[in-house]
């Protein structure tokens, strides 16, 4: 997968699972003021991650520092070796 096709990916996969508007898809959007998402809502989106990339992120430290939908793309990308194409 390309980095456009994994970031495109990454936000269908969330405004489907959290019924967002699109015009919140933007890397500077944060996930908590902007997407208003809480702490159960970050056990739900690192399984539809997980799930969309055949990635294991649970136990990854970095997900601690996550704050917007830019974090989430430079995660997610930083284990393209690893996503399932």
């Amino acid at each position: 997968m390309t980095d456009a096709e994994i970031i495109q990916t990454i936000n269908e996969s969330i405004i489907r699972e959290f019924e967002l508007d699109p015009e919140l898809m933007r890397p500077e959007s944060r996930l908590v003021e902007d997407m208003e998402m809480d702490s159960l809502d970050f056990v739900d989106l690192v399984v539809v991650l997980q799930k969309a990339f055949g990635v294991k992120l649970r136990d990854d430290p970095s997900v601690r520092e996550v704050r917007t939908l830019g974090d989430i793309h430079q995660l997610i990308l930083s284990k393209k070796d690893l996503v399932a194409d």
